[in-house]
Order: structure tokens, then C-alpha cells, then sequence
């Protein structure tokens, strides 16, 4: 239903352009939602776009130009004069400006910069200068500072007076003259109070704060976990220098999210939609981990070559390789999916491997008795069919059933321990799930099963 919607005002859209009745496209846009407009931008004609862009009011156009996608921003930018630049910068908030700034090439930043203000410059070239993923990259300088002495109704003045050019007003930040942060006050706090009241009898002291070399993701961990719309960010001497805001949290989720599932998908991570992206760049982002994977591949190869000679004594037992195979990386990825996503939580840390380890240990015997005892029927049972005299069918069934088991073991620990060993080296865990622990696991579920067979059916 919605897509059916989407497309009918699309066709609108395009028809009152093509009839140029802009004041009726005007009104339309009215009603629409910035994110929705810049998805409607999308599916139109780029020549259209400079002269659809122009009808929308000043705060509205400032809103759909920060969910706008880089190469769109770019070609309006682009068309604009100094002065509809000008406007544009003037109207965005400087944290947004400054994610714009990121993606366009230098000539655009230059203009961009060109235009701004001096004092929003300044604010833009201070974020800009911190570690990329850190909280002062995705940070907003804007924010509604009050100080400790002065009065409810004083502090509601300021507010008035300056909370128009701040990205919120919803919960202030109470400093002293020295800027350092002494606590939060929420414009709920402050309406319900009397006029008279000081702001230091009424904040809330000891507020949650990160630093601006905190990593982003953390930030946004701790916006959910204490349930805040906002959180401040101060130097290293405890001075505020800008907050971060829940529309960022929620952007970072999703990107370091999306990076997370492209990772242990084994492919390069990329910030274009898969739309917009060419075949080319598809192809580069997935042929190296393909190309890695396929020669790390190579050692399960290896390992069934060197046993060559005992399955030809017993050809039947290659019949449950990929069994075992893939029943092992299933498992392993199970467990490192599970870690990953209770590390990116801080649900764990490296000092509670032996926990998880001794966790994962007795969920892998329940799962690998099960299995076994699944496998064994079932060879016994179904298979036992298809095998002739020749087969010593409750032999190999146990071999089978045996390997189940100690493979399951073996995977879930490996995907268990690799994460927490990842983060503890400084790499990503995500870059040891799925492709990674099943070619390990791929390769291990063979040494074992080769093994079990050699010593129970003597081959």
C-alpha cells in the first residue's frame, strides 16, 4: 500500500511539473516530511530537482537537504548562487553542515566554507578537526548553556532569546564561568518551577557526559542505555564543548549497524545505497574477501587430499563432508553473532572470556548431543538403506555422530573466543564472523572427522 502511494505521488509530482503549476507544488510539499521529500527527489529527473528544491520554504529546504544523498547535495550545490548558498549554511545546524562538508570534494567545501559565517566556520572547522567516529566528530556545538546563579525566570528568557538557533532546547546544560559542566536541566524542570527558583537548587547534578575522543557508537550506547534525548560531550578538563543528539545516535546505529552486517557478510563496508551503487564498485567491495576466502578455502582441500587413501577404502564417509561442514560453521557462527552483538552492547568484555567460554561450552554439549543423537537415528534409520554389506552401518554412524559432536564443541568455542580476541587486538569483531569462523571450522571439522574414522574403523 505504501509503495502504491509512493508511486501515485510521484506521477503527481512529475505531472504538476510538467503543467507548471508550482504554487499547487508548493502546497504539496507543504504537507510532506522532509525525509519523505528527499526520497520523492530521488525518483525525479535531476534537471528537475534544482527548480522543485527552490519552492520549498527556507527551514523545510535546510531539512530536506540533510537527507538528501551527497551526490544530490552536490548538484545543488553546485547551481545555487553565493546567496542561495548563503541561506542554505545560515539554515543548517552546524553539526549537519559539517557531515555535508565530509562528503563533497574540495572545491565544493571551499564554497561551502566561503559562504558560511565566520563564528559557524570556526564551529564547523572545530568538529571537523576530531577523530573520525568520535563523539566531537558527530557533535553539535549549538546547544543552550545556563549558569548556576541565575533564576528560573531568567534562564526561560535566554532560552527565548537564543534557543531559535540551537539544535535543542529540551534538556540545558548548567556550567560555570569557566564553561566546566555541573549538571542538566530539562525545560520541563524549568516551566513547572517557580519564577525565583535558582538553577542549581533545580539541576541534576552528576550528569552523564562522554569525551569528545569517545567512539560514536559507545555515545550512542549510552544515549539508550540511560533513556536521554541528549548528551553532553566535554573536553579533557570537563568543560562542555558540544552535545550529541538522539537523530545522530540513531544515524550511527544504523551506519555502524550496516557496517557490522556487511563485514561479516564478507564484503567491504560502502555508505551508498545498493541502488545507487555501480556494478564496478560491487565488484570491488566483495572480489578481495572472495578472493581471501577462496584461497583460505584451499586448506580443506589440502586436508581431504592427505586422506585420500582412507576414503577410498571407505567411499561412504565422504558423503557426510558437507555435513559436517556446514553443521560446524552454523555453529560457530551462532555463537560469534551472539558475542558480536553483546559486545557492540557492552553486555561483555575480554575479562569475561572464561565466562562466556564455560557458557558456550555446556550450550555446545546440549547442541551436539542433540545432533548426534539426531545424526545417529538418522544414519541408522534412513541411510542405512542406501549402504550395502560392505559398510559396518553402526560404525560409521557413530564415527558421524561422534565427529557431530566434537565439532559442535569445538565451532561454538571458536566463535565464541574470536570476538573478544578481535576487540582485545583492536580489530572489529564483526570481521571474524561468519566467513572467517566457517572456513576455520570448515577446515577443523575435517581433521576430526578424519581422524575419529581413522582410529574407530581402523582405515
Amino acid at each position: 500500500m505504501a509503495q502504491e502511494r509512493t508511486i501515485a505521488l510521484d506521477a503527481m509530482i512529475a505531472s504538476l511539473l510538467e503543467e507548471k503549476k508550482y504554487n499547487t507544488l508548493k502546497d504539496v510539499f507543504s504537507t510532506m516530511a522532509a525525509a519523505d521529500i528527499a526520497a520523492l527527489f530521488e525518483d525525479l529527473p535531476e534537471s528537475s530537482l534544482p527548480l522543485l528544491f527552490r519552492l520549498l520554504p527556507k527551514e523545510l529546504a535546510a531539512d530536506t537537504f540533510v537527507e538528501m544523498e551527497p551526490e544530490q547535495q552536490e548538484l545543488l550545490i553546485t547551481g545555487f548562487s553565493d546567496a542561495e548558498l548563503r541561506d542554505m549554511v545560515d539554515e543548517l545546524y552546524v553539526d549537519d553542515a559539517a557531515d555535508i562538508v565530509e562528503e563533497m570534494p574540495a572545491n565544493v567545501v571551499s564554497r561551502i566554507l566561503q559562504q558560511a559565517d565566520p563564528e559557524k566556520r570556526r564551529m564547523i572547522n572545530e568538529i571537523l578537526h576530531y577523530p573520525e567516529d568520535s563523539a566531537g566528530s558527530i557533535m553539535t556545538t549549538e546547544y543552550v548553556s545556563l549558569l548556576p546563579q541565575r533564576t528560573v525566570e531568567e534562564a526561560i528568557r535566554r532560552i527565548r532569546r537564543v534557543g531559535v538557533d540551537k539544535e535543542t532546547i529540551n534538556t540545558c546544560f548548567v556550567v560555570d564561568e569557566k564553561r566546566k559542566l555541573l549538571g542538566t536541566l530539562t525545560i520541563r524542570a524549568l516551566i513547572l518551577a517557580e519564577d525565583g527558583t535558582q538553577l542549581e537548587t533545580l539541576m541534576t547534578p552528576n550528569a552523564v557526559a562522554v569525551t569528545t575522543t569517545e567512539d560514536q557508537e559507545t555515545v550512542a550506547g549510552q544515549l539508550a542505555k540511560y533513556d536521554l534525548t541528549s548528551i553532553p560531550v566535554v573536553d579533557g578538563e570537563d568543560r562542555l564543548v558540544g552535545i550529541v543528539t538522539i537523530d545522530d545516535a540513531v544515524d550511527v546505529l544504523v551506519e555502524e549497524a550496516t557496517e557490522d552486517i556487511e563485514k561479516m557478510a564478507a564484503i567491504t563496508p560502502s555508505d551508498r545505497p545498493y541502488l545507487k551503487t555501480s556494478v564496478w564498485e560491487v565488484w570491488k567491495q566483495r572480489i578481495p574477501w572472495l578472493l581471501l576466502l577462496m584461497i583460505s578455502a584451499t586448506f580443506t582441500g589440502m586436508i581431504i587430499t592427505s586422506f585420500e587413501d582412507a576414503l577410498s577404502k571407505l567411499v561412504i564417509l565422504t558423503a557426510y563432508i558437507p555435513m559436517l561442514m556446514d553443521t560446524g560453521g552454523n555453529s560457530g557462527s551462532q555463537a560469534s553473532v551472539s558475542i558480536i552483538r553483546s559486545l557492540s552492547l557492552g553486555e561483555v568484555e575480554l575479562s569475561d572470556i572464561f565466562r562466556v567460554i564455560w557458557k558456550e561450552f555446556r550450550v555446545s554439549i546440549l547442541c551436539g548431543l542433540s545432533l548426534a543423537l539426531v545424526g545417529f537415528l538418522k544414519l541408522l534409520l534412513l541411510d542405512g538403506m542406501l549402504w550395502t554389506t560392505e559398510y559396518n552401518g553402526v560404525a560409521v554412524a557413530l564415527v558421524v555422530s561422534g565427529t557431530l559432536l566434537m565439532t559442535v564443541i569445538a565451532a561454538k568455542l571458536i566463535g565464541c573466543t574470536l570476538p573478544l580476541l578481535a576487540k582485545k587486538i583492536g580489530l572489529d569483531p564483526a570481521v571474524c564472523a561468519s566467513p572467517f569462523i566457517t572456513t576455520m571450522v570448515d577446515a577443523l571439522s575435517l581433521l576430526i572427522y578424519f581422524g575419529v574414522a581413522t582410529a574407530v574403523l581402523h582405515i
